[in-house]
């Protein structure tokens, strides 16, 4: 069977509800349209094969096997979207409209799936390739990437590009994160007795001046040439039982984003010596911390095969040296970067990642599979 084309193949995967029930609970997860991408993979020659360590959350890896001797190529993009409520329209009513489709992951990141699924379609049927060309369409890139952590357990490739859009860019970098509680604990007493409480809300209110002080002490700093410095900020508070009695704990929630040369070890660090500070120049301040979830930066090599490879072909498809640029948000290049295969981030135009309107550039839609296609025959040869 011949390869499709990018813009119908985007418009049936739009139409497949792939809301992340871990953002959403009932969402309908990735099965479905693992199914559709697992069928539509095979009947094109693609050895398929399906992850599930948890049920109702697929990813798919298909393997075009090269001839041998050559480098392998892996293409990787998230099935799960974010949640329909609150989307203007029908989210999974595909709608063309001005050159471009609306539709919930037109954005991201259906359109870079249905790039790179029939850009690997298309590089394989040209003739045969002596390196693999794999597929992976992963679970679970919205809340914990478990889907891509679940793919590098079993498979392995040369180099990757990870189609998460990018307006067509050249995307070799991204800020990592890290989240921590901080605990001020106080001493519950009635409202009528301050001699008895400690007021743990107003103990944490030193910690949030200190925190904003980190955050421009980071701002001051030395910064990234892509990415600028780190950030620091709070994100959710929760402190107080009742009006008449002085609260017991204040709890907030703070995020770290990181970029290349610092990681969770080293933000920890500073943290711990913002709050001993505390403690010894405020009075009562006691406290706990706890390190939560934390995802490292990326930093791709310029100079690596994938990257030039890529870059040659933007350029000649685009009629000029593509623009190199970094991304704030954390994406799953990172995973495959430590997993020791170079990476990058390429993908489509458009608007509305999270949003209540989303798009894609078709036009970018159209030239993301012709580089795609180029790049794959290029280093897979």
């Amino acid at each position: 069977m011949t390869s499709s084309d990018p813009t119908r193949l985007l418009a049936r995967l739009v139409a497949v509800d792939s809301v992340n029930p871990d953002l959403v609970p009932g969402g309908a997860g990735e099965s479905g349209v693992a199914d559709f991408c697992g069928e539509w993979l095979a009947a094109r020659g693609f050895e398929v094969h399906r992850l599930e360590k948890r049920p109702g959350r697929p990813s798919l890896v298909a393997v075009a096997r090269g001839t041998g001797g050559g480098r392998s190529l892996m293409l990787n993009g998230h099935l799960d979207t974010v949640g329909l409520s609150g989307y203007d329209g029908d989210p999974l009513e595909p709608r063309i409209d001005g050159g471009r489709m609306y539709g919930r992951g037109t954005f991201d990141m259906k359109g870079g799936i249905a790039a790179m699924m029939t850009a690997a379609a298309r590089a394989v049927s040209r003739g045969p390739l002596r390196g693999d060309v794999i597929v992976a369409c992963v679970a679970d890139e919205e809340h914990g990437s478990l889907g891509t952590a679940e793919v590098l357990e079993s498979f392995t490739a040369d180099a990757a590009i990870v189609t998460e859009p990018s307006h067509l860019e050249v995307t070799l970098a991204h800020k990592g994160f890290v989240w921590f509680d901080v605990e001020v604990e106080g001493r519950a007493a009635h409202g009528s007795r301050p001699d008895l409480g400690i007021d743990a809300i107003a103990k944490a209110g030193h910690f949030l001046v200190a925190l904003e002080e980190w955050g421009r002490r980071l701002a001051d700093g030395p910064a990234h040439p892509l990415l600028g410095t780190g950030t620091v900020h709070a994100s959710v508070v929760h402190g107080g039982e009742e009006p008449s009695t002085y609260p017991a704990r204040c709890r907030i929630t703070l995020e770290r984003r990181t970029v290349p040369g610092e990681s969770a070890d080293s933000v920890e660090r500073e943290l711990t010596a913002v709050l001993d500070q505390l403690a010894t120049t405020v009075p009562d301040f006691r406290h706990r911390l706890t390190r939560g979830l934390h995802r490292e930066p990326f930093e791709a090599d310029p100079e690596a095969a994938i990257v030039r490879t890529l870059t040659h072909h933007a350029e000649q498809a685009l009629g000029r040296p593509p623009v190199i640029r970094a991304e704030p948000f954390w994406t799953d290049c990172a995973l495959l970067d430590r997993a020791g295969i170079p990476c990058l981030l390429f993908g489509v135009d458009g608007e509305g990642a999270h949003a209540a309107t989303e798009y894609v550039e078709l036009a970018s839609l159209d030239r993301l599979t012709e580089i795609l296609t180029d790049t794959i025959a290029d280093f897979c040869a």
